[in-house]
């Protein structure tokens, strides 16, 4: 048996763990499972590569994995769960400045036909994009800049113009290919330039579209790379990292009821601006109180958000879940697609709690449950149940579906203040009748309620 027979052999394995690891994914029982099998996959493709491939050193090779395995495992275990969409946006990032180092590398030591100069043309361009467009998409969800929209006058036609200087620059460099191409040195600067000018102008609840499309680009550049250097595995993973990507991005578009293209060009939340002025009384609530209707409570549901993971309650939110079931409660946790910060940021914080899988229920089959809900508690979420979406049309959520908290008996809302959330629309919800604003830290809050419980 040959050489190459076996390494096709084991890039097949690994193919198909790629593929059932990721269709394990979209199941919060199955989720780690399927990352395992992904990355057994993925250490299987790495290992045959390095064996089959004509390796400068393999001591550097080995130095270089150690160092960047020890990044990472600091990283992971480090890193906070409020951060979690940074990292990701990071991962992005430094996997589209991986695809355009290998397609600029596949220049070298080989005559570079046409379609392999157009296919570096394209990991250099889609990995440029990425790159830069995630460092911004970092400083935005991390806020070492504003994370509100930026955007100027002309701003579409200075995009067209150097998205047409991009096409001309790799036209240019398909018709003579080289490691020292001045049009390959643009196109490397122009990329990076695009990536953040497609970026600043998005914001506010856009971010969690945001970090799935640049996921997406992130695949597109590595299945570009894959046909640079020609490995199929590369390009069977590229492909499905980008596809799924794709997928994803629609999902949470429609669960915004927006097309991709307003996602990315309205400028969200710039413009603009409710007209109609929020009328009512804020009601307060105390903890005691607060206490008082949930153990009469017989059917609770969580309402999780970003807030929820800035004072990460989620350990505190099991445990008063957990009391309110030995109190004879029904228990659910309603997820809206695009609550966080990055797709399943809520499910990876529960996940963590240890919250039983069954009682996370999706937006769609949440809405119907409501009016026999008796107490719906909002942790932190504030678009994704903003009344505004449903009553308001001037406000620039009109039309997202949301989850329909007002329809509950009563509602707990968990939040330091009055301020709105990240989309920075004000939400009629806090002056509801049957609303009850529970000010503090979430997880003081919660925790104080877990006291109530066991005294």
């Amino acid at each position: 048996m040959s050489t190459e027979y076996l390494i096709n052999l084991a890039y097949i394995a690994a193919a198909i763990l790629f593929i059932f690891g990721l269709k394990q994914l979209g199941s919060p029982a199955t989720a780690r499972r399927g990352n395992l099998l992904s990355a057994v996959g993925m250490a299987l493709a790495v290992f045959v590569t390095l064996f089959s491939s004509q390796i400068l050193s393999y001591s550097t090779i080995i130095i270089c994995v150690l160092i960047g395995g020890g990044i990472g495992a600091y990283a992971a275990e480090k890193v906070e769960m409020t951060a979690m969409p940074e990292m990701v946006a990071i991962f992005n990032g430094t996997g589209g400045m991986a695809s355009l180092l290998v397609g600029w590398v596949a220049l070298f030591g080989a005559q570079v036909d046409g379609f392999t100069a157009f296919t570096i043309a394209l990991s250099v361009i889609i990995g440029g994009v990425t790159f830069t467009g995630s460092l911004i998409a970092y400083a935005k969800l991390s806020e070492r800049m504003d994370g509100k929209p930026i955007v100027f006058d002309a701003q579409r036609m200075v995009n067209a113009g150097i998205i047409a200087a991009i096409v001309i620059l790799a036209y240019l460099f398909i018709q003579n290919p080289s490691s020292s191409s001045s049009a390959l040195w643009l196109l490397v600067v122009l990329a990076f330039v695009f990536g953040v000018m497609a970026v600043i102008p998005i914001g506010g609840a856009d971010m969690p579209v945001v970090i799935s499309l640049l996921n997406s680009y992130s695949g597109l550049a590595a299945c570009a790379a894959g046909f640079a250097i020609d490995n199929n595995l590369l390009i069977v993973a590229g492909s499905l990292v980008g596809s799924a990507g794709i997928i994803l991005t629609n999902i949470m578009c429609k669960a915004m009821n927006r097309s991709l293209a307003n996602v990315l060009f309205s400028g969200f939340g710039a413009v603009k601006h409710s007209t109609k002025q929020t009328e009512g009384e804020v009601k307060p609530i105390s903890v005691e109180d607060a206490y008082l209707i949930l153990e009469a409570a017989s059917n609770v549901m969580f309402v999780p958000g970003y807030g929820m993971a800035v004072a990460q309650a989620q350990h505190a939110v099991r445990e008063l879940a957990e009391n309110l079931e030995d109190n004879g409660a029904e228990v659910s946790f309603a997820i809206h697609p695009v609550a966080g910060r990055m797709p399943g940021h809520m499910n990876v914080l529960l996940a963590e709690a240890n919250v039983p899988y069954d009682q996370l229920i999706e937006m769609d089959d949440a809405n119907p449950r409501m009016d026999l809900v008796d107490v719906a508690i909002v942790i932190g979420a504030n678009d994704v149940v903003n009344p505004a979406a449903n009553e308001d049309e001037s406000s620039p959520i009109y039309g997202m579906p949301v989850i329909e908290v007002p329809r509950a008996r009563t509602v707990f809302v968990l939040k330091r203040g009055m301020a709105a959330g990240f989309s920075g629309v004000d939400n009629p919800l806090f002056f509801g009748e049957n609303t009850r604003m529970l000010f503090g830290d979430a997880k003081e809050s919660i925790t104080g309620l877990v006291a109530e419980f066991k005294d």
